[in-house]
């Protein structure tokens, strides 16, 4: 007996700062995250944590919507490699049918983008494969996924290099001396 065909689940619209200097791709929101309509909506997912220890920003205890804030205030943006799939669960290694986000399109929209990351080992190979060759840094991150049982210290000093590629926003970071 064969298992039916999963239905076709589409995924989020990407989220961009006015000047998006850095833009972290996932690869496509797990069942929580398209039930709540929200990235990394998952309360095991590590995202959250990560992206405190490479903005130096509170992120954890704040809304959705402040959240999205505070990333767009320090110029990153989110967005996925693959736009629709089939899957029955929530894993990458279940992706069926893959349709990929039209990545280079928006890339080429970015003016002020420095560097690209990527949550997890799917969304560093297709981002390589849609974008490699621009001179562009492709960082490829250590999955925020809860089934990635990587140390969460281990993850955090990886998600830490994309410090580089954040903005400051205005009030934060070093006082200039007068």
């Amino acid at each position: 007996m064969t298992s039916p065909i999963p239905e076709a689940v589409t995924g989020l619209p990407p989220v961009l700062p006015q000047r998006c200097t850095l833009l972290v791709l996932g690869s496509l929101p797990g069942r929580a995250s398209l039930a709540a309509q929200r990235y990394y909506a998952h309360p095991r997912n590590q995202f959250w944590r990560l992206m405190e220890a490479a903005t130096g920003e509170s992120l954890q205890a704040l809304d959705y919507p402040e959240r999205l804030a505070q990333l767009r205030g320090c110029g990153i943006g989110l967005w996925d490699v693959i736009a629709s799939a089939r899957r029955e669960s929530s894993l990458d290694a279940d992706i069926r049918a893959a349709v990929a986000n039209p990545l280079a399109n928006l890339v080429d929209r970015l003016p002020d983008l420095r560097a690209i990351a990527c949550n997890g080992a799917l969304s560093a190979a297709t981002a390589q494969r849609l974008l490699g060759g621009r001179d562009l840094p492709i960082v490829a991150l250590p999955s925020s996924s809860p089934a990635y049982t990587l140390s969460f210290a281990d993850k955090a000093q990886a998600w830490r290099a994309l410090a580089a590629f954040v903005e400051r926003p205005p009030g934060r970071g070093d006082a200039i001396a007068v």
